[in-house]
């Protein structure tokens, strides 16, 4: 019998773009689905993993013998500094179920995802797979980064006590098809295109927060579905994999705003409203453990993924996540 894997959040925007490569790539290759294997892209409807006893019956129907665990309850900066505790505890009750019934079922692997928020708030850059435990993480989202951070501590205590391949990979910022374009929480690439499509539909100006100046590494939701399945099929240590373009390819919050407005084909008034915080100017990360395990890695180039990004978001508008002020 071929292996199962269970993608827990398997609907979300990391979950439809590992669905997407599995689903395209030539069967049997580096990327593709094996002969034999099945894939369940499982979503919070199918079991609300908060409970145990849902959990569980989730991996009794299924009968994984691999895990991504993608699933997590987020939200944007503002939900995250109001309910800290919500974050904190909805987290780690997700976590600890599907750690511990993968350990209860003999899963053979678990790779679970974390965010670029577990590092410090104090730290110095770039950011790599040694410095997650150096401090505490911003103030602004605790809850969420603790819960996020505990992963990596239960990974290796389930090594130790029990030999479970458990391990972790952190994402830099992902974009890409079946994002959350939602407003209210939305980051940074969903909510400009939404608000780039709105503008060109509304006939006004397209305005974009702060200078534009920031840098940051964004890592195509598809680019990253294929780290995740070479995680899957060929790394095997308990200590996390940064997944990210290099530090290199950094681009700033202008040179993004641009790319959307030539996506779009927006030929409206443009401009960027310096009254606004910027945030941190930038916080890189170091991909180097990831092309050396990996040996190199072809990435889809900014403004290519961004136009694909683009095209979907237009096609899909009506089924895709706007939130309340789509209309507006």
């Amino acid at each position: 019998m071929g292996d199962v894997i269970l993608v827990t959040g398997g609907t979300g925007l990391v979950g439809k773009g590992i669905q997407y490569v599995i689903e395209t790539e030539p069967e049997g290759s580096r990327f593709g689905k094996k002969p034999g294997e099945k894939w369940i892209f499982a979503s919070s409807s199918e079991a609300d993993l908060r409970d145990a006893a849902q959990t569980k019956k989730l991996f009794e129907k299924y009968k994984p013998t691999h895990v991504i665990h993608l699933a997590a309850i987020v939200g944007g900066l503002f939900a995250n500094m109001r309910a800290k505790s919500t974050f904190l505890r909805d987290n780690l009750l997700i976590n600890d179920n599907v750690l511990h019934t993968s350990y209860e079922t003999n899963v053979k692997k678990v790779i679970s995802c974390l965010s670029t928020c577990v590092y410090p708030d104090k730290v110095t850059y770039p950011l790599d797979e040694t410095k997650i435990h150096l401090g505490p993480p911003h103030e602004s989202n605790f809850g969420y980064a603790h819960a996020k951070r505990l992963v990596d501590v239960q990974n290796h205590a389930y090594k130790e006590q029990y030999g479970c391949n458990f391990t972790s990979a952190i994402p830099t910022n992902v974009f890409g098809p079946y994002d959350n374009y939602d407003l209210e929480d939305a980051h940074v690439i969903p909510a400009l295109i939404h608000k780039c499509y709105l503008a060109k539909k509304n006939n006004r100006p397209f305005i974009v927060g702060g200078s534009g100046k920031p840098l940051r590494q964004f890592i195509y939701s598809r680019d990253l579905a294929k780290q995740f399945i070479w995680m899957l099929r060929e790394y095997n240590d308990v200590e996390p994999v940064i997944l990210s373009v290099g530090e290199n390819e950094e681009v700033t919050i202008k040179e993004v705003a641009d790319a959307i407005v030539k996506a779009v084909g927006f030929q409206g008034e443009y401009k960027f409203d310096p009254s606004r915080p910027d945030g941190q100017f930038r916080k890189p990360a170091s991909n180097e453990k990831l092309l050396k395990l990996m040996g190199g890695f072809q990435f889809t180039p900014f403004e290519k993924a961004l136009d694909e990004s683009v095209k979907w978001f237009l096609d899909n508008y009506n089924t895709a996540r706007v939130g309340k002020r789509a209309a507006s």
